[in-house]
């Protein structure tokens, strides 16, 4: 259909973005639960500073999984899914199906010439990725091979990213955070077999290949199933698919900056035996806030926002962008202040056992209170990118990625030399608040947005609630033997008196949060009914619906 001619009516999506937002982060959370449950069995089977094997396996999940966060959370989103929206409005399904087809040809040649290079430089690479392996002769071929293997995983995240895109810009955002659950439990199912740390190690890697497969078999079946017709086909380089590369590129740097920072970490941190399985285990607990709450609200915001955009209606521009800050906050908040009241709490309470010793929680707790006070910042870049995004900028946050990363090696390397291994994170967090210090100015001068006076006072309060939650957790520690003690005698599947207080205390804390946010003003009952409320409308979108 040529853009001259009448185009179907197009409604549109009837869930608001907190709505949106929340069918994203339901099933995120779903993940991970298995999530956690996968990484509590693997620690307890590979250990940390024990065995070669964790250092190994998180190598090889650390390589894959940065291109996949680049591409499945970042250039797609940036890119792809405001070029897929306005095809599918302005000239129809067919149109739009054809411009999917051949980026989706285009992205899975890229990736597959791309895996198989970085495959057969492998050997040589490692002594990029993980310098301080090799003295260690063990660990560096089970990093290569474990690498080796798993690398194909990032031609099916490719894949699975741009499907996730289509039905995303549909308003479907289901399936897509379903998908992740596929890997937790691939991985779970195939490392329970094996009995030795090194047996886990491979079993685990084949694992995350397999489910990279079902993903894109999952996420296949979802799109033809809401009509989207995209088969494979040999790559073209059309007029629109460079277009979408121009804007992919910076736009996959700026969205990937959080993950660029913990991958140069793990670089530094390698020269410490146990270090990169430290920060791996501390990277899942702010992943909860940041894939719950960022990447589910950025992945939400922008085709809303690109639509108020699109239509120039620079008040709801500047409510949904308000509302976005004001939810991502009001659940990130709570979760850094208890990740800076009791880390070694938690750290210890949930993963000490079998292979992953007292060392190891201690110093892995060091990384996560360091990690707790940067989680806003992680969370806030993730917010703040589509709202750069949705004008079509993606240069500016490029730019800011930059610095920020140019800032985390030299300050990480610093801190390295003169705090130890838990520098590597405190420089991390601070290169994410600095990248998020440039978004917010930048967006301020060019006055595309800045916090209202009403959202200025609800962060304030949110932020006093959150602390209020974060000191009563804080002296809660120091009553750890006592409550374990008075739950001694309750015993649940492979939980003990130490894991159950740890949960009993999360849930003390989730449950004390909201009256304490509600009587602080932060949000209020009548906000979140309307947020939840389902709106009618017109704008270019397709209608919303739940798979």
């Amino acid at each position: 259909m040529s853009a001259d001619k009448p185009s179907r009516p197009v409604k549109t999506p009837k869930g608001g973005l907190i709505r949106s937002s929340m069918v994203f982060s339901s099933l995120t959370l779903v993940s991970r639960f298995m999530g956690l449950a996968r990484d509590l069995f693997i620690t307890a089977r590979l250990g940390a500073s024990a065995t070669p094997a964790a250092d190994a396996f998180n190598t090889a999940q650390s390589f894959p999984n940065l291109f996949r966060r680049i591409f499945a959370e970042g250039a797609f989103t940036a890119a792809f899914v405001p070029a897929y929206s306005k095809v599918l409005a302005r000239e129809g399904q067919e149109a739009a199906d054809r411009l999917a087809t051949d980026a989706l040809a285009t992205l899975a040649a890229a990736t597959l010439i791309l895996t198989v290079v970085l495959q057969l430089a492998m050997p040589w690479l490692m002594f990029v990725i993980n310098p301080g392996f090799a003295d260690q002769p063990d660990k560096f071929k089970l990093a290569v091979i474990l690498t080796q293997i798993s690398m194909p995983y990032l031609p099916c995240m490719a894949i699975v990213a741009l499907l996730s895109g289509v039905l995303n810009a549909g308003g479907r955002f289901a399936l897509s955070a379903a998908a992740p659950t596929l890997l937790n439990a691939g991985i779970l199912i195939a490392v329970i077999p094996p009995n030795t740390a090194i047996d886990s190690a491979y079993a685990a890697t084949w694992g995350v290949l397999g489910a990279g497969i079902a993903q894109v078999g999952l996420l296949w079946w979802g799109v033809w199933r809401v009509g989207a017709k995209i088969r494979p086909t040999l790559p073209r380089l059309t007029p629109e698919i460079r277009a979408l590369i121009a804007t992919a590129i910076p736009g996959a740097i700026a969205a990937s900056v959080t993950q660029v920072n913990i991958f140069i970490s793990g670089i530094i941190a390698s020269q410490v035996n146990g270090a990169r399985t430290w920060l791996a285990v501390a990277d899942r607990f702010y992943q909860l806030p940041l894939g719950l709450v960022g990447v589910a609200i950025g992945v939400a915001l922008l085709p809303t926002l690109s639509r108020a955009i699109s239509l120039d209606d620079k008040v709801e521009a500047q409510r949904t962008t308000d509302q976005a800050i004001v939810f991502a906050m009001a659940l990130t908040l709570p979760a850094a202040a208890a990740l800076l009241a009791v880390p070694h709490y938690l750290i210890d309470g949930l993963f000490q056992r079998g292979e992953f010793t007292a060392f190891d929680a201690q110093e892995t707790a060091k990384a996560l209170f360091h990690y707790g006070w940067g989680t806003p910042a992680f969370v806030l870049a993730r917010v703040l990118s589509p709202v750069f995004f949705a004008r079509s900028d993606t240069r500016a946050p490029m730019r800011f990625a930059i610095i920020s990363m140019v800032v985390n090696i030299v300050l990480g390397i610093t801190l390295f030399q003169i705090i130890g291994f838990e520098g590597i994170a405190a420089a991390t967090a601070f290169a994410s608040w600095l990248n998020v210090g440039q978004m917010v100015w930048a967006l301020r001068k060019r006055g595309d947005w800045t916090p209202s006076p009403v959202a200025a006072g609800k962060l304030v309060r949110i932020l006093l609630a959150s602390t209020v939650m974060g000191l009563a957790l804080f002296a809660a520690q120091f009553y750890r033997a006592e409550l374990e003690g008075l739950v001694g005698g309750f015993r649940l599947p492979g939980l003990g008196p130490k894991e159950i207080v740890v949960l009993l205390l999360c849930l003390a804390g989730a449950a004390i949060y909201p009256p304490l946010l509600l009587a602080s003003g932060g949000v209020t009952i009548a906000e979140v009914k309307v947020a939840l409320r389902r709106r009618p409308g017109v704008a270019a979108a397709p209608p919303t619906e739940v798979l």
